[in-house]
């Protein structure tokens, strides 16, 4: 247990900074959910949305809010509580809002039968006039040509449909569980929504294993998104679908990593920023030292340019600020990047993980600054692999999927 490892301890340095301040905005204690793992999304009265991975009622996650209360507090409730079976379990990603304040999500298990216990479904949560989330199903997944076990946020297009990715199913000639899909939910005039594939990674020439990763729009209509394995190296993607005339979606490796210091295994979903693409990479990058033999992770930016899309390296973790990001990159109106990392630190537990802030400069190398090391004193938060929000005023929030005073992870806002 990192409990162990992690609290009770003196409160680390932070490191490069001075005047942030981190605070535990909220504890979990199991039945209102346990480990957090997916990123939060902010309404416009600053309130805080996210998912349990497990707890509640049935102990096979939630949806949460916290909202805010007087004096910076927070205050959290349980908009829904899965049940398991064939109502869906484990979910992951976070939620995501339409127009009209509903909430979007997916569990990466249950669903009725298939993949061990369940492919996962896509599910929505609506308010009624008493102020009271119901849970609707929109699909659930099989396992097959479908995919299955969907674990990242989903995006919505100008016209309402749904898009995410699965981290199994698909080409069955891929392995035995498949290598993913990209997909799409349509709403119909029945009310149903209807599935379609837009495409189905098969391995070593188009990557496989969206994993936490989902897909992104840019303007023009294009989605972007990363293979966690696969590709020319086998050491993941960064690709590109274009929908055709015909309808259909042409897929487009943009970059192939190479591992060592180039990076291997992006597991988070991209952020694009002013033209360009931000990922992370979980492992590559500096080895050797603090960081573990196969590198403490990456943050990586790919551009478009004249040859084509060319990579370029924003930052390698040294382990004392960090090892192994999951996290999406944030962007503040600056254009400082921020991000977590799920392991690493300067304080005493050096498996608690960060959260960091990247500046960029008009000339040389972005500088790096370790807002918090967590896990350094009793009920910090611990190991998150999320990353952060940040609210109108600038303070950053994100889940942890241990810490709190039970261990079972937390809600975390940092201000700076």
């Amino acid at each position: 247990m990192l409990s162990q490892q992690c609290y009770g301890l003196p409160t680390a340095p932070v490191i490069g900074r001075a005047q942030v301040t981190e605070k535990v905005i909220h504890g979990f204690h199991g039945t209102d959910g346990s480990s957090p793992v997916g990123p939060l999304v902010i309404d416009s009265a600053g309130n805080l949305y996210g998912v349990a991975a497990n707890g509640g009622a049935g102990q096979n996650g939630v949806v949460f809010k916290l909202t805010r209360v007087a004096s910076g507090q927070f205050s959290e409730s349980v908009l829904y509580s899965f049940a398991g079976g064939d109502d869906g379990a484990s979910p992951r990603g976070g939620v995501i809002f339409d127009q009209a304040g509903n909430l979007y999500g997916v569990t990466a298990s249950g669903g009725g039968a298939g993949c061990f216990s369940g492919c996962g479904t896509v599910y929505e949560l609506s308010r009624n006039s008493h102020g009271h989330w119901g849970k609707k199903e929109l699909y659930r997944f099989t396992g097959r040509s479908d995919g299955g076990t969907p674990q990242s946020s989903l995006t919505f297009d100008a016209s309402g449909n749904l898009y995410g990715t699965t981290n199994v199913g698909g080409d069955s000639s891929c392995n035995s569980g498949g290598c993913g899909t990209v997909f799409q939910l349509s709403p119909t005039a029945s009310g149903r929504w209807k599935a379609t594939v837009l495409h189905t990674f098969t391995g070593q020439a188009d990557g496989a294993s969206p994993f936490l990763a989902g897909v992104i729009f840019d303007d023009a209509g294009r989605l972007y998104g990363v293979t966690s394995t696969g590709g020319a190296n086998d050491m993941g993607t960064v690709f590109q679908l274009t929908r055709m005339p015909d309808g259909t979606w042409k897929d487009t490796v943009l970059y192939a990593f190479a591992g060592g210091s180039d990076g291997t295994f992006p597991s988070a979903t991209l952020a694009l920023h002013q033209g360009a693409l931000y990922g992370a990479t979980y492992a590559g990058g500096n080895e050797g030292g603090a960081c573990p033999v196969n590198g403490c992770g990456t943050i990586f930016k790919l551009a478009p340019g004249a040859g084509g899309w060319e990579k370029s390296l924003v930052y390698a973790f040294q382990g004392a600020d960090g090892i192994e990001t999951l996290a999406t990159p944030a962007f503040d109106r600056a254009g400082n990047l921020y991000g977590t990392t799920f392991e690493g630190g300067s304080g005493p537990c050096s498996v608690c993980g960060t959260a960091f802030e990247l500046t960029p400069s008009a000339s040389g190398p972005w500088q790096e600054t370790v807002l918090h090391s967590f896990g350094a004193r009793t009920g910090d938060a611990g190991t998150p692999e999320a990353g952060v929000v940040l609210d109108q005023s600038g303070a950053l929030y994100g889940t942890s999927q241990l810490g709190g005073t039970d261990g079972l992870g937390t809600v975390y806002q940092i201000t700076h």
